[in-house]
């Protein structure tokens, strides 16, 4: 059985590790609900960080349902693009979709930054000069 758990090494954990994404967002993604937020890190694996604001959901238990499946998603698809920082933001009335929606909000955000990432590398491969 495979591992989904959600790690403290997957988290975005304090206020420098959020700030260095929001500073220096290579990569945005956004559709009317959500917006991702990326950087490149030095690391093997992928860390996700969520803002969800009271103002944009106001009730707990749907804030706490729109985390769920957004980490839920990320466990699942996190493997699949290692190296980056996410901060996933979450827009007004997301709480109005059913979870199967998010999900599929999500799929189609992950796959467009995934394309955004794949592109840069081969960019940044290009780039390198030659000796």
């Amino acid at each position: 059985m495979a591992d989904y758990s959600f790690p403290k090494q997957n988290r975005l954990l304090n206020a420098a590790d959020y700030k260095a994404v929001f500073s220096n967002a290579q990569f945005k993604v956004s559709c009317r609900y959500f917006l991702i937020l990326a950087i490149k890190n030095n690391w093997t694996h992928s860390r996700l960080g969520l803002v969800i604001a009271k103002k944009n959901v106001a009730k707990a238990v749907q804030r706490n349902r729109v985390k769920r499946i957004v980490r839920e998603f990320f466990r699942h698809h996190s493997a699949q693009d290692p190296g980056l920082d996410l901060v996933v933001l979450t827009r007004k009335d997301v709480d109005t979709l059913q979870n199967s929606q998010i999900s599929a909000r999500l799929a189609t955000l992950w796959a467009d930054l995934n394309k955004l990432h794949l592109n840069d590398k081969r960019l940044g491969a290009v780039r390198e000069p030659s000796l």
